[in-house]
């Protein structure tokens, strides 16, 4: 696998989060630190894709007998 390097604008209160999250341990660099908020923020969409889906109605029966309903 290739990386790929971007370079993002950020406010200086994210580079303080970040900065606090290198110092603490919990990510071991900046890089580290934006890449693991780019999987959580992953993670949390694709679950929120499976609530949505869970809540989606569903339709059960004969096709033209649903067919007519519509």
């Amino acid at each position: 696998m290739s990386n790929i390097t971007i370079s993002v604008p950020i406010t200086k209160e994210q580079e303080r989060f970040i900065k606090e999250r290198v110092r603490s341990g919990v990510s071991a660099n900046k890089a580290h630190a934006i890449r693991q908020a780019l999987d959580k923020l992953s993670e949390e969409e694709a679950i929120k894709a499976v609530l949505e889906a869970a809540d989606e109605p569903t339709v059960r029966g004969d096709l033209r007998d649903l067919l007519k309903k519509y």
